[in-house]
């Protein structure tokens, strides 16, 4: 099978694991950017995700990132122009992984105000 390099892979639901989403959600960085996703009403940009957890990520970091969240299922990448514009896949993921997924982000989130907190 040869793949258009200008269409990101995105792994059918069925081809979707609990471990390639656990292994995606192993990353601070990674769980970071899902739940900020999640979260948001639209889809973004990697741009919008340069300063992530109190640092500047290079481009290419970044994109590494989003390749392991959308290899894992977890994220839908559409290109616009030279840009890929990222949303979470959460009507394919919602029905077979769903409470999984709100548990992690929902942990995540928790964790996060606790720290803020300290």
């Amino acid at each position: 099978m040869i793949k258009d390099m200008r269409t990101p892979y995105h792994p059918n639901i069925e081809e979707i694991t609990v471990e390639g989403i656990l292994h995606a959600f192993s990353d601070p960085v990674r769980i970071e950017i899902y739940a900020n996703l999640a979260a948001s009403a639209c889809a973004k940009n990697c741009s919008t995700f340069l300063n992530i957890q109190k640092r500047v990520l290079p481009k290419s970091t970044l994109s590494q990132h989003f390749r392991i969240l959308r290899e894992a299922g977890l994220v839908r990448s559409e290109r616009k122009g030279v840009e890929l514009i990222n949303s979470i896949r959460w009507e394919d993921l919602k029905e077979r992984f769903g409470p999984m997924i709100l548990a992690i982000v929902d942990a995540y989130s928790k964790q996060q105000k606790n720290h803020s907190i300290s």
